[in-house]
């Protein structure tokens, strides 16, 4: 995965959506500011020591991925496991929990009206 990055402020926050795969995983990295965004994957386990075990919204370094980026701080927005269930905002736990939805939340789309479903 070559990419050219170009370069901002040092202080600037750039969000990441993880994704965990089987062998590596994949950091989607965009810049709110410019709109801008790439995907990498990488299958070293010690520069993503840092990601593992954080929540939504908590500050990483992103020093420890490499002289590319560093000086960046990244945000963890999202990501999902590796039966592709989200994580969620709101979900204080490391486990998958089962929540009732219903229409107007995330990751649900109603199918008929009133419907409401245990995922």
């Amino acid at each position: 995965a070559q990419a050219t990055w170009v370069r901002h402020r040092a202080s600037s926050v750039l969000q990441v959506v993880v994704a965990a795969c089987s062998l590596a995983m994949k950091l989607n990295i965009a810049n709110p500011s410019t709109g801008l965004q790439k995907v990498f994957e990488i299958d070293d386990d010690k520069k993503l020591l840092p990601f593992y075990d954080k929540r939504m919204s908590s500050e990483v370094s992103g020093d420890t991925l490499g002289d590319e980026f560093k000086g960046y701080v990244f945000r963890i927005s999202g990501g999902n496991d590796k039966q592709g269930f989200p994580m969620k905002q709101g979900i204080l736990c490391n486990n998958r929990v089962r929540l009732l939805f219903k229409k107007g939340m995330s990751c649900f789309r109603e199918r008929r009206k009133g419907c409401r479903k245990r995922k």
